[in-house]
């Protein structure tokens, strides 16, 4: 339970505050996962200004933007087990300081002209609390709110998330005019944000827990991140490939937001309605959403006409913030309460993981074929589900 003197425990053990101290708690979790991602939205335009004042070349960004979210990929696990005893929400704050000073000295040491490679090194080390920090910061939300309402709390959790990663890279695009390093350096610290706003909360950690024997990685825990890291990739296809996709229909590459911006509203329509219906949605309904999201892909691979393209971009969008609820609502029940920020940084980390994949086929492939192996992948995904479905049904 939290801190707070006024907090009270409901039937089911799990804490709920009075009304004003609920709202407030709730209230600074939300705005610390909205600026958590803040690093990792604008990275990719932030680096790429960076490399692009050092060497001339914008290829050094994607680079660094690749040392980071493999370190965070490898980092995951091992970082989260390093918290197992402490309490959740300070620990979570030591991740965040690492980051920031990370990024700090990133942008410090670029200004005074030094090997690219220590900046690879910053980036890795950013990159390595970020699956870790989801973790943790998703665990504290159960003490946050009662199971009833967070499906709801996590849906405007999702549309804030996808606010962040539209404007963000408008800001950083903007500070970069001004400096390359001052963008870093402001990036940094909006991502820093939850180190003051963070509710504290008490927990298994604090407390001294026996490692467990068994895996986190069970096959029904496996089966949504396998999902997870689909839905990364089907995303990051879109994404990434928006200019690519562009020149595709003689458009000028500027005319990629033409994707990108439908995509993103979309999203966050779909956390919209994810917080207003406030319920977990039936392992059906998943197939269905996922079934969307292959069609979406596949109406982009295909490209028949710019408009079906953009409506394959909004399929995609508008299910993402119910997949990506069901997901951690679905991990909350499997996986126990100690292991809870493993899993949840593991679902971060699977999207991740879908990212590289998405850009690996890109770098490989043209981008009609990248898009065809994207949605053959959410095809396959689908109808895993769905067999597993049936099995348990």
């Amino acid at each position: 339970m939290t801190n707070d003197p006024d907090i009270q425990a409901d039937g089911s053990g799990r804490p709920l505050p009075e009304a004003s101290s609920d709202r407030w708690a709730l209230l600074r979790w939300f705005v610390s996962s909205a600026t958590l991602s803040v690093p990792q939205a604008a990275a990719p335009v932030a680096f790429s200004l960076l490399t692009l004042n050092l060497t001339g070349d914008t290829g050094g960004g994607a680079a660094l933007i690749l040392a980071m979210t493999l370190a965070q990929v490898l980092g995951a696990i091992p970082i989260t087990r390093l918290g197992r005893n402490f309490p959740a929400a300070r620990f979570l704050q030591i991740l965040i300081l690492i980051r920031t000073l990370a990024l700090v000295l990133m942008a410090t040491l670029a200004a005074t002209g030094v090997p690219l490679v220590w900046l690879f090194v910053l980036a890795a080390v950013a990159g390595s609390v970020n699956g870790a920090a989801f973790g943790y910061l998703r665990s504290i939300l159960n003490s946050l709110t009662s199971t009833a309402k967070l499906p709801r709390a996590l849906g405007i959790s999702s549309t804030l998330g996808e606010v962040t990663f539209v404007l963000a890279p408008v800001v950083a695009s903007g500070l970069g005019t001004v400096s390359p390093i001052f963008a870093i350096l402001a990036l940094a610290l909006l991502g820093a944000v939850p180190v003051l706003l963070v509710p504290h909360v008490q927990s298994v950690h604090g407390e001294k827990v026996r490692a467990a024997k068994t895996s986190v990685l069970t096959p029904a825990i496996a089966l949504w991140l396998m999902c997870g890291a689909a839905g990364g990739a089907t995303v990051a296809a879109i994404e990434i490939g928006a200019v690519a996709l562009a020149l595709e229909f003689r458009c000028e590459p500027a005319l990629a937001i033409m994707f990108t911006v439908p995509l993103c509203l979309s999203s966050v329509t779909g956390g919209i309605l994810v917080s207003i219906y406030n319920r977990t949605l039936s392992r059906w309904t998943v197939v269905l959403l996922l079934a969307l999201m292959a069609i979406g892909a596949a109406l982009a691979a295909f490209q028949l006409s710019l408009t079906i393209t953009i409506i394959g971009a909004v399929l995609i969008g508008c299910v993402l913030a119910p997949l990506g609820t069901y997901y951690s609502l679905i991990l909350d029940t499997l996986a126990p309460p100690h292991k809870r920020p493993e899993v949840f940084a593991l679902l971060r980390t699977s999207n991740a993981v879908g990212v590289i994949f998405a850009s690996g086929v890109l770098t490989a492939f043209s981008i009609p074929v990248a898009l065809g192996v994207v949605a053959t992948l959410m095809s396959i995904v689908t109808m895993v589900v769905a067999v597993a479905s049936l099995r348990k049904g």
